[in-house]
């Protein structure tokens, strides 16, 4: 069977689907990988990094022309599915619930499809969990961002001229990116406030050492163990009791994320 691995083209986008690791494995299961040329460089990469896997590595074209499943990250673009035939399979994000419109493209295409957002979070299925990979990466991340963005240091500091206060962190939702964030915010010496509309990741909030914005209410919680839209006199509530330690906090962080939804 042969795998074909695409570069991502999506302005800002430094993440390869493979890495040469992965491809190694691959090719010595018997799989044939053909990855296209750079695919990997920004994840710095090398061509030959992949061609010393068994892995070939060639034109954008000639991945689409030799390949049976064609491997991304980001959502098959216009310009993607004019290369796609009835005979590929295509695995990536396709965001199926927020993209319907591109799911019946690919189907006009004939093609076979595999949503890796829509992958459950269930034990059997925890190694093929990307959103949770990604999104414990995405929380780390981006507190590092926000330290190197903010004029103020994060931890309690006291020096010969004085004392330095910690630094004010605030994160809207506790999911696995919001989680990670707090972890990260604390070992960084900030204080840290977060708020959710799932009443249960209170406990998951204190365990870390941060504070919990509490609105009474009902649980927000779905059956899929995501976020679900609040009701607005809820939304009205929630701001009221967050927007104080909104106006004091020196680095904002939102995670929270409703499936088929944008985030706010």
């Amino acid at each position: 069977m042969r795998l074909g691995i695409l570069k991502e083209t999506q302005k800002g986008e430094k993440r390869v689907s493979i890495s040469p690791t992965i491809a190694k494995q691959l090719t010595d299961k018997g799989f044939e990988l053909i990855v296209e040329e750079d695919a990997g460089t920004y994840s710095s990469f090398k061509n030959s990094d992949y061609r010393e896997t068994g892995a070939r590595v060639e034109k954008r074209g000639v991945v689409f022309k030799d390949s049976q499943i064609l491997i991304k990250i980001n959502p098959f673009n216009e310009e993607d599915l004019k290369l796609v035939n009835k005979d590929h399979v295509l695995i990536s994000h396709l965001y199926h619930k927020s993209k319907p419109e591109l799911i019946e493209k690919i189907a006009a295409k004939g093609a076979s499809a595999f949503s890796m957002d829509a992958m459950p979070r269930i034990s059997r299925a925890q190694d093929m969990d990307v959103l949770s990979s990604q999104s414990n990466l995405a929380g780390y991340k981006s507190v590092i961002l926000g330290a190197y963005e903010m004029k103020k240091i994060f931890p309690l500091m006291m020096t010969a001229a004085g004392t330095i206060k910690p630094a004010r962190v605030l994160i809207f939702g506790v999911g696995v990116a919001g989680l990670q964030a707090i972890a990260t915010a604390k070992r960084l010496g900030a204080m840290v406030k977060a708020t959710d509309i799932r009443l249960e990741t209170k406990e998951q909030v204190e365990s870390l050492g941060a504070k919990f914005i509490m609105v009474e209410g009902p649980n927000g919680e779905s059956e899929s163990g995501y976020a679900k839209e609040a009701s607005e006199d809820y939304l009205r509530r929630q701001k009221e009791a967050v927007n104080k330690s909104l106006y004091k906090a020196d680095l904002v962080i939102t995670t929270a994320g409703i499936p088929g939804k944008k985030s706010p």
